[in-house]
């Protein structure tokens, strides 16, 4: 142990959603919320939406899906569906 209890670490502002993503997992563990996010090859040879994020209980009345192009796009939409559901994620 470093006997550093600091919870999160620092954020670089200049870059994108994808460097917290998995603290928003994590984040959203600790809510009770199970979450995932996942890309899907053949989706992407397809050029389709590969990039899906998923989420189900906890204080989330109902199961909510977000799919984009790339992470950035999915988990700009997922964020935006949780904070709608009344999660106020802090990142």
């Amino acid at each position: 142990m470093t006997g550093n209890r600091g919870r999160w670490p620092k954020i670089d502002e200049e870059r994108g959603v994808e460097d917290v993503t998995l603290l928003i997992l994590g984040w959203l563990g600790e809510q009770g919320v199970n979450a995932m996010i996942r890309m899907d090859a053949e989706r992407l040879a397809d050029n389709a939406l590969a990039w899906t994020f998923a989420a189900s209980g906890g204080p989330l009345a109902h199961g909510m899906r977000a799919d984009g192009r790339t992470v950035q796009q999915c988990m700009s939409v997922a964020l935006a569906r949780l904070r709608d559901a009344g999660l106020s994620v802090p990142f």
